[in-house]
């Protein structure tokens, strides 16, 4: 996989949902339809319910301290991949692919590296370049910082599409919060360029004091670039 692939799938998606995708999954899949919104709800547009669901998963977001748990992604073309996540905020989020996948992608808090110990790569972009930048950082404030395309609530669920306003990450993202029996992020839908969904579940989600030194901290390995 070459780094312009790796580039496109972090910009198009997140470090995590398709430069996961791409590396397992190489085939090629139709493009799917667009993605049903509720139109361009800028901050002006918004009405005072909406503003209020945003601005308390802006809180969720700004409570999060340190949580692990587990991933399902599944790709366009029905390709599903298992592994472990770990979140300690501000900015610093791990994702182990579970074997046959030797996939890491682990963020610092100001670089995401994408290395691959199977392709032999470690490609490393600016935090601010994936969705992860506006949802981790410090001071979380999406009714500041992005752009809502839907913002819907049902009886147990808070949806909501957005991209960020600085437009360094092209695409919406749309997130699914249960509320019961606390609001917690369970699963997100990405879009890459040529239209194609990625979907990340997440499950076993516990909160953890610390993590040991070093662990958002990617590994020093001398790994040939592919370019």
């Amino acid at each position: 996989m070459t780094a312009r692939l790796i580039r496109a799938a972090l910009l198009a998606l997140t470090c995590l949902a398709h430069a996961g995708a791409h590396a397992q999954d190489m085939k090629k899949h139709a493009p799917a339809g667009p993605m049903e919104t509720k139109g361009d709800s800028t901050a002006g547009e918004l009405s005072s319910q909406q503003m209020a669901l945003i601005q308390k998963v802006s809180a969720y977001f700004n409570d999060m301290t340190a949580l692990k748990g587990t991933f399902i992604q599944t790709s366009a073309g029905g390709t599903r991949l298992r592994g472990k996540f770990s979140v300690q905020r501000p900015g610093r989020f791990r994702f182990d692919f579970a074997r046959p996948s030797r996939l890491v992608i682990v963020s610092d808090g100001q670089q995401v590296a994408i290395q691959d110990h199977d392709l032999k790569t470690d490609d490393r972009w600016n935090l601010d370049q994936t969705p992860f930048g506006v949802l981790l950082q410090k001071d979380v404030n999406l009714l500041r910082d992005a752009r809502f395309f839907e913002v819907q609530e049902s009886v147990d669920t808070i949806v909501m599409s957005f991209e960020d306003k600085s437009q360094l990450v092209p695409g919406p993202l749309r997130m699914f919060l249960t509320k019961q029996p606390a609001l917690e992020l369970r699963k997100w839908i990405t879009k890459d360029l040529q239209g194609r969904d990625t979907l990340i579940e997440l499950s076993d989600m516990t909160r953890v004091d610390d993590f040991e030194p070093g662990w958002f901290k990617p590994a020093s390995l001398a790994l040939e670039r592919l370019r």
